[in-house]
């Protein structure tokens, strides 16, 4: 019977929304979020516990607005205040348009600072910080999704048309810490990837410097982010650069003009040491050449043009090898080798995009586009969150997936009791990972911050 109310189904999420209080996330939302001409009057009052209730609803599982109702079943309302109802918070979504989506990304912003420094998310941010940036492509169903349209997706290597919204997003990270999310902006499904993306990566650098970032900074992109507003905005942040570049006639007269002594086998699925030289036995090899980009242009830059080549599978007896060529552009100074395998860790941003889908981003829940742009930068929001509260339980929730600490440290089970008038959370015996849990309890409800210094 569900007849108890005092029982928890989310007992780490009073850690988490600790933490969101103690770096000022309800204060950001209050200060920057203003809806001055709602649609309807009481939809725009109070938007900071409501956004709030959102982020919270996505942490402990919640893919859509009903689901935003977990935290306030059972005993959750006697431990959590000013928690609405899904109605409520939909209400407000529906509010949302451009410019209110942009207030909310800059508390996304400012928000990621604050918890950078109060966690420390990025360690060793003061030698080298990557930024990349991509785009997904997330689908609807129905007629009812404003613009939602067809656009080019890649689904078990092959390019196909499929509608939806695709979301624009940059993550930072550091060789030791797994990436945040520094901006997320969603636009129609049909949108050219790279459109919006020169400004999103002015901002993801601004933010990255603003969250400690003293070292240097490189961001990676593929082919649709390999243009001259990206470089040009790179060189004027003082960013590094390793870009794909879409292959045109320059690029295959630079690769053609590569010396054939010059590839060098790298590590590679299916490599191998040869047992005398130590050398890689491999199926690609990386080289380098010097190549002048956007030449016809005011913004021509030359740099190094770094071209991987691997066996073509599709002609496995061929007398001679058929190559596939993959030339990105970099102004890094790094050996050919590692600027190849740096380059390729680019795909870490999809690690990203697979822990949004597998929680808040399987679904973009509203018809409206405005209430979706909200919905999934309360997602950004809460999946910073989630990782500062792994780095907070340590170990290796520092680097675990978005559904694994869900499982582990936030929906946990717990019965409220009052002895005393004091409320005492009771959970699982033999829970196998209540170290970590009590470790972040203790990070977070027990963490007193530094007093002032005083003259």
């Amino acid at each position: 019977m569900f007849d108890d109310g005092n029982l928890v189904s989310c007992a780490g999420l009073v850690s988490v929304m600790t933490l969101a209080e103690q770096t000022g996330l309800r204060r950001l939302l209050g200060e920057k979020v203003r809806i001055s001409a709602p649609r309807i009057k009481s939809g725009s009052a109070n938007p900071a516990p409501k956004l709030a209730t959102v982020v919270a609803g996505m942490v402990a599982g919640a893919d859509c607005i009903d689901d935003i109702d977990v935290v306030r079943s059972g005993g959750m309302t006697t431990l959590f205040g000013g928690v609405y109802a899904p109605s409520t918070v939909g209400t407000l979504l529906r509010e949302f348009t451009f410019g209110h989506a942009r207030q909310l990304e800059s508390v996304l912003r400012e928000h990621l600072v604050a918890l950078c420094g109060r966690v420390g998310l990025l360690p060793g941010a003061d030698q080298r910080v990557f930024i990349d940036i991509d785009s997904l492509l997330r689908p609807t169903y129905g007629h009812a999704k404003q613009g939602a349209s067809y656009g080019h997706t890649k689904i078990a290597g092959k390019q196909i048309l499929r509608k939806g919204l695709s979301p624009l997003a940059t993550t930072i990270s550091t060789a030791g810490a797994a990436p945040v999310i520094a901006g997320m902006r969603l636009r129609a499904g049909r949108a050219n990837s790279a459109k919006g993306a020169g400004r999103m990566v002015a901002q993801a650098i601004g933010t990255a410097r603003a969250a400690g970032a003293t070292g240097a900074i490189l961001v990676r992109g593929d082919s649709a982010y390999g243009n001259r507003t990206v470089v040009r905005t790179c060189l004027r942040a003082g960013a590094q650069f390793s870009l794909v570049m879409t292959r045109n006639p320059a690029i295959e007269r630079a690769i053609a003009a590569i010396d054939d002594h010059a590839w060098t086998p790298v590590s590679y699925p299916g490599a191998v040491r040869d047992p005398d030289t130590g050398a890689w036995i491999s199926d690609a090899e990386v080289a380098e050449i010097p190549y002048t980009a956007f030449a016809s242009t005011s913004d021509a830059i030359t740099a190094r043009l770094v071209v991987r080549r691997v066996k073509d599978a599709r002609f496995p007896d061929a007398l001679f090898p058929v190559w596939r060529y993959h030339p990105f552009f970099t102004n890094t100074d790094a050996p050919v080798e590692q600027a190849d395998i740096t380059h390729r860790q680019h795909a870490i941003i999809e690690t990203v995009f697979a822990d949004l889908i597998d929680g808040p981003l399987a679904h973009l829940p509203s018809g409206r586009f405005g209430a979706n742009s909200a919905w999934i930068l309360c997602a950004a929001i809460a999946h910073n969150l989630l990782r500062a509260a792994g780095v907070l339980a340590g170990g290796q929730h520092s680097r675990a997936r978005g559904s694994t600490l869900r499982r582990r440290i936030v929906n946990v089970p717990a019965r409220l009791a009052r002895p005393q008038r004091r409320t005492i959370l009771h959970l699982p015996t033999h829970w196998p990972w209540s170290k970590s849990w009590i470790a972040l309890w203790h990070n977070t409800i027990g963490y007193s911050p530094p007093l002032a210094a005083t003259p």
